[in-house]
């Protein structure tokens, strides 16, 4: 394993300021754009312009790609795994980061920190904050200490109403953030939880052991059909997220709560309002959310 991975104000009036990370349906989008140029090309060279992301840049990456042909693109949670066969590149776009596919001769901006170079196209990380991350792993992926902990994929078969409630037994954590918990439910962030609470009628602040079996049949399908909304269309574009292709997503236009607080809720009218948990806005319809 390489890359320096250690072993173990006022509110803004519009969802357009608000700044996110990506969640599970821009990290997808982003994989499946690629998915249709990068598989079965070679990496001519690897450029690095700045080394210091998350974690340290692995020092050898160029001299561990150049030449390895990339095989396939896969996700787990919110990372991107680019499997070389011989090893995997994991990616995590952190908080601002985008992979974009553009000439390889075109200048580079200042928060454009590496390049793969595929011939004439480069896959381009751009991270503003640099919390994202890559690394090499040559072993088995899913063993790699950020992989082994995941929660499950929400929109796996595996995610079911018995095993949500199974999970929440117990849990004094506010549903909102037991969504969030990537432990237990990958790629669902702030948004995504918020929205998927809304469809459910679920307060997003009601204790997570003590949601009925009921709430949460109701709350797995929401978790769903969110997820696959952004999906439809193109994930959501606030501030910094764009697409591989430079595109936007559209999703923010069609939130029921998220960044609407004051705002009448898109069912009832009731004034969305917001709260703090785990010292994040949270956005809910007093009336629809009980």
């Amino acid at each position: 394993m390489l890359g320096g991975f250690p072993p173990s104000g006022k509110r803004a009036k519009h969802a357009a300021f608000l700044h996110i990370m990506p969640e599970l349906p821009e990290v997808e989008i982003t994989r499946r754009g690629l998915l249709a140029d990068l598989p079965g090309r070679t990496v001519d060279a690897v450029v690095v312009r700045n080394p210091t992301l998350r974690y340290p840049l692995p020092r050898t990456l160029g001299r561990i790609l150049a030449g390895q042909v990339l095989r396939d693109i896969g996700r787990r949670g919110k990372y991107l795994l680019f499997d070389f066969g011989s090893g995997t590149l994991i990616v995590h776009l952190g908080m601002s980061g985008s992979l974009r596919l553009v000439p390889a001769a075109e200048p580079a901006g200042r928060h454009d920190h590496l390049d793969l170079v595929f011939g004439a196209t480069a896959l381009r990380l751009r991270d503003p904050r640099r919390f994202g991350a890559v690394l090499w792993e040559r072993g088995d992926v899913a063993a790699h200490p950020l992989i082994a902990p995941l929660g499950i994929e929400p929109l796996s078969a595996e995610f079911t109403a018995d095993r949500l409630h199974a999970a929440t037994r117990g849990r004094a954590a506010a549903i909102k953030l037991f969504l969030m918990d990537s432990h237990v439910l990958v790629g669902v962030g702030n948004i995504y939880a918020s929205e998927s609470l809304f469809r459910a009628r679920i307060d997003p602040r009601t204790p997570a052991g003590r949601l009925s079996r009921e709430r949460c049949a109701r709350l797995v399908p929401a978790v769903r059909e969110t997820l696959q909304a952004a999906l439809a269309a193109g994930g959501s574009t606030l501030r910094d997220f764009m697409h591989s292709d430079g595109c936007a997503g559209w999703f923010q236009q069609h939130y029921f709560v998220y960044g609407r607080e004051g705002e009448p809720c898109r069912a009832c009218g009731t004034r969305i309002r917001a709260a703090r948990l785990g010292q994040r806005s949270t956005f809910f319809c007093p009336r629809c959310q009980r």
